[in-house]
């Protein structure tokens, strides 16, 4: 029987990355001046790709490197109100309503009747608190863990606090590279549940030989799906 379900939360359960994609829009319009879209796209990717290491993942590090893009590409040059407008798209992306995707709250209770629940999210600390709690599904966890990234000896950690090891969890997620490969590499069951839209740093290649590896277009099968693992005899 299956100890442990851990879930994603960003574009697993709720938006998250179509709104880093309207503030993205919205920096390449007040920079149109002086880089094109393609070129100011390929430039943020590179600062975010460096700063992840200083400033994690989530709207912080975005908006640092935003504004950390606009000073190079206008040698320095970038007006004050140019700054002052990103800061507010930074406020505006941290104060925004969470919208629940299809599926995810009948996804949650579903399996919280007989299973024990994980809300597994890497992210800023403040905000994944608020966007847990805006969500209405914070009653329905056995646990939440925010963590700075997802690996293997991360996953490890969780599910050997929170069930009987990760030999005998299942992670669902959005992100092959966070949600599944990592879950998989320590010994668990990954389960990828595809958004229409992922971050460029998150892009990888489904692993579709794994034997712990599953697909699922979205999460109304999930329940199917852990029952008959479960009566496989599988986890």
């Amino acid at each position: 029987m299956p100890t442990t379900i851990g879930f994603d939360a960003d574009d697993t359960l709720w938006q998250n990355e179509q709104l880093f994609r309207l503030t993205q829009d919205r920096f390449a319009a007040l920079l149109a001046d002086h880089a094109d879209p393609d070129h100011l796209h390929d430039r943020l990717l590179a600062a975010e790709r460096r700063n992840l290491g200083h400033y994690g993942f989530g709207v912080k590090g975005f908006v640092l490197s935003m504004i950390e893009t606009a000073i190079e590409v206008t040698e320095g040059r970038v007006p004050a109100p140019v700054i002052a407008e990103l800061i507010a798209a930074g406020r505006e992306m941290l104060a925004h309503p969470v919208e629940l995707l299809p599926h995810a709250r009948a996804a949650v209770e579903a399996l919280a009747d007989s299973h024990r629940v994980i809300l597994i999210t890497k992210g800023d600390l403040l905000d994944q608190e608020r966007k847990l709690a805006q969500s209405g599904l914070g009653d329905l966890f056995h646990g939440v863990e925010i963590v700075s990234d997802k690996t293997p000896a991360v996953y490890a950690a969780i599910f050997a606090r929170h069930g009987e090891g990760v030999e005998r969890a299942l992670m669902v997620g959005n992100s092959l590279k966070s949600d599944v490969l990592p879950v998989l590499a320590a010994g668990g069951w990954g389960v990828h549940v595809p958004h229409g839209l992922t971050w460029a740093l998150e892009a990888a290649e489904p692993p579709h030989s794994h034997p712990r590896f599953r697909h699922l277009p979205d999460l109304s099968g999930l329940s199917a799906l852990v029952g008959a693992l479960r009566g496989q005899g599988r986890i």
